[in-house]
Protein backbone atom coordinates (compact mmCIF):
# COMPACT_ATOMS: atom_id res chain seq x y z
CA UNK A 1 0.00 0.00 0.00
CA UNK A 2 2.81 2.64 0.66
CA UNK A 3 3.77 1.93 -2.94
CA UNK A 4 0.98 2.84 -4.44
CA UNK A 5 0.27 5.90 -2.12
CA UNK A 6 3.94 7.31 -3.11
CA UNK A 7 3.10 6.44 -6.65
CA UNK A 8 -0.07 8.46 -6.52
CA UNK A 9 1.79 11.51 -5.54
CA UNK A 10 3.95 10.83 -7.71
CA UNK A 11 1.94 10.92 -10.35
CA UNK A 12 -0.31 13.51 -9.48
CA UNK A 13 2.73 16.06 -8.66
CA UNK A 14 3.91 15.12 -12.22
CA UNK A 15 0.89 16.20 -13.48
CA UNK A 16 0.77 19.14 -12.04
CA UNK A 17 4.40 20.28 -13.21
CA UNK A 18 3.81 19.31 -16.78
CA UNK A 19 0.49 20.74 -16.52
CA UNK A 20 1.14 23.98 -15.16
CA UNK A 21 3.91 24.47 -17.67
CA UNK A 22 2.07 23.29 -20.40
CA UNK A 23 -0.84 25.99 -19.39
CA UNK A 24 1.51 28.44 -18.33
CA UNK A 25 3.49 28.22 -21.72
CA UNK A 26 0.21 28.02 -23.76
CA UNK A 27 -1.21 31.06 -22.04
CA UNK A 28 1.96 33.03 -22.22
CA UNK A 29 2.45 32.42 -25.35
CA UNK A 30 -0.79 33.44 -27.10
CA UNK A 31 -0.83 36.37 -24.67
CA UNK A 32 2.17 37.21 -26.18
CA UNK A 33 1.14 36.68 -29.79
CA UNK A 34 -2.14 39.27 -28.84
CA UNK A 35 0.41 42.22 -28.24
CA UNK A 36 -1.94 43.39 -26.13
CA UNK A 37 0.15 45.03 -23.05
CA UNK A 38 -2.55 45.06 -20.30
CA UNK A 39 -3.21 41.27 -21.00
CA UNK A 40 0.62 40.02 -21.38
CA UNK A 41 0.95 42.08 -17.64
CA UNK A 42 -1.88 40.18 -16.29
CA UNK A 43 -0.62 36.99 -17.46
CA UNK A 44 2.44 37.33 -16.79
CA UNK A 45 1.60 38.11 -13.12
CA UNK A 46 -0.11 34.25 -12.91
CA UNK A 47 2.27 33.07 -14.80
CA UNK A 48 4.96 33.77 -11.81
CA UNK A 49 2.55 32.97 -9.14
CA UNK A 50 1.82 29.68 -10.46
CA UNK A 51 5.68 28.78 -11.04
CA UNK A 52 6.46 29.03 -7.49
CA UNK A 53 2.69 27.75 -6.21
CA UNK A 54 3.05 24.26 -8.57
CA UNK A 55 6.26 23.81 -10.10
CA UNK A 56 8.18 24.95 -7.22
CA UNK A 57 6.69 22.40 -4.69
CA UNK A 58 6.29 19.55 -7.24
CA UNK A 59 9.98 20.15 -8.34
CA UNK A 60 10.85 18.82 -5.37
CA UNK A 61 8.11 16.47 -4.68
CA UNK A 62 9.09 14.38 -8.28
CA UNK A 63 12.75 13.31 -7.48
CA UNK A 64 11.92 12.45 -3.38
CA UNK A 65 8.93 10.12 -4.45
CA UNK A 66 11.15 8.89 -7.48
CA UNK A 67 13.88 8.04 -5.30
CA UNK A 68 11.55 6.82 -2.62
CA UNK A 69 9.57 4.41 -5.18
CA UNK A 70 13.24 3.01 -6.35
CA UNK A 71 13.61 2.42 -3.38
CA UNK A 72 10.71 0.57 -2.13
CA UNK A 73 10.97 -1.23 -5.40
CA UNK A 74 13.94 -2.51 -5.52
CA UNK A 75 15.09 -0.95 -8.93
CA UNK A 76 18.84 -0.60 -9.75
CA UNK A 77 19.38 3.04 -9.19
CA UNK A 78 22.25 2.60 -12.05
CA UNK A 79 19.24 0.78 -14.73
CA UNK A 80 19.34 2.84 -17.70
CA UNK A 81 15.89 4.58 -17.41
CA UNK A 82 16.32 5.76 -14.25
CA UNK A 83 19.81 7.17 -15.24
CA UNK A 84 18.25 8.92 -18.49
CA UNK A 85 14.85 10.19 -16.37
CA UNK A 86 17.45 11.97 -13.77
CA UNK A 87 19.88 13.49 -16.48
CA UNK A 88 16.19 14.65 -18.28
CA UNK A 89 15.03 16.04 -14.84
CA UNK A 90 18.43 17.88 -14.46
CA UNK A 91 18.47 19.25 -17.73
CA UNK A 92 14.67 20.42 -17.71
CA UNK A 93 15.62 22.00 -14.28
CA UNK A 94 18.58 23.67 -16.21
CA UNK A 95 16.27 24.79 -18.29
CA UNK A 96 13.24 25.96 -15.63
CA UNK A 97 16.09 27.96 -13.27
CA UNK A 98 16.59 30.56 -16.11
CA UNK A 99 13.19 30.86 -17.15
CA UNK A 100 11.99 31.64 -13.63
CA UNK A 101 14.20 34.76 -13.19
CA UNK A 102 13.50 35.11 -17.00
CA UNK A 103 9.10 35.39 -16.12
CA UNK A 104 9.88 37.84 -13.45
CA UNK A 105 11.43 40.50 -15.59
CA UNK A 106 8.85 39.69 -18.26
CA UNK A 107 6.18 40.29 -15.65
CA UNK A 108 8.29 42.91 -14.19
CA UNK A 109 8.69 44.94 -18.30
CA UNK A 110 4.68 43.83 -18.85
CA UNK A 111 3.49 45.83 -15.85
CA UNK A 112 5.94 48.75 -16.51
CA UNK A 113 4.70 49.20 -20.04
CA UNK A 114 0.77 48.25 -18.89
CA UNK A 115 1.27 50.97 -15.99
CA UNK A 116 2.68 53.74 -18.26
CA UNK A 117 0.45 52.84 -21.24
CA UNK A 118 3.46 52.26 -23.44
CA UNK A 119 4.86 49.12 -25.70
CA UNK A 120 6.87 46.48 -24.31
CA UNK A 121 10.44 47.63 -24.58
CA UNK A 122 12.98 45.52 -26.86
CA UNK A 123 14.06 43.88 -24.19
CA UNK A 124 10.75 42.24 -23.40
CA UNK A 125 10.83 40.64 -27.06
CA UNK A 126 14.64 39.02 -26.18
CA UNK A 127 13.36 37.68 -23.09
CA UNK A 128 10.60 35.96 -24.29
CA UNK A 129 12.49 34.25 -27.16
CA UNK A 130 15.14 32.93 -24.85
CA UNK A 131 12.21 31.87 -22.46
CA UNK A 132 10.86 29.99 -25.51
CA UNK A 133 14.02 28.77 -26.33
CA UNK A 134 14.20 27.14 -22.91
CA UNK A 135 10.77 25.81 -22.94
CA UNK A 136 10.93 23.59 -25.98
CA UNK A 137 14.41 21.42 -24.37
CA UNK A 138 12.17 21.33 -21.33
CA UNK A 139 9.10 20.22 -22.54
CA UNK A 140 10.76 17.54 -24.92
CA UNK A 141 12.57 16.37 -21.85
CA UNK A 142 9.70 15.74 -19.87
CA UNK A 143 7.77 13.94 -22.72
CA UNK A 144 10.68 11.20 -22.76
CA UNK A 145 10.75 10.74 -18.55
CA UNK A 146 6.51 10.57 -19.22
CA UNK A 147 7.51 7.56 -21.52
CA UNK A 148 10.53 6.37 -19.54
CA UNK A 149 8.78 5.85 -16.75
CA UNK A 150 5.71 4.07 -18.40
CA UNK A 151 8.13 2.00 -20.50
CA UNK A 152 10.51 1.41 -18.16
CA UNK A 153 13.19 0.45 -21.14
CA UNK A 154 15.98 -1.49 -20.01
Amino acid sequence: MEYVVIKWLHIMSSTFLFGTGIGSAWYMLFANISRDVRAIAVVSRNVVIADWVFTATTAIIQPATGFYMIHLAGYPLHSKWIMWSIALYVLAGACWLPVVWIQMRLRDLAAEAARTQSELPAQYWRYFKTWVALGVPAFIAFVAIFWLMVAKPV
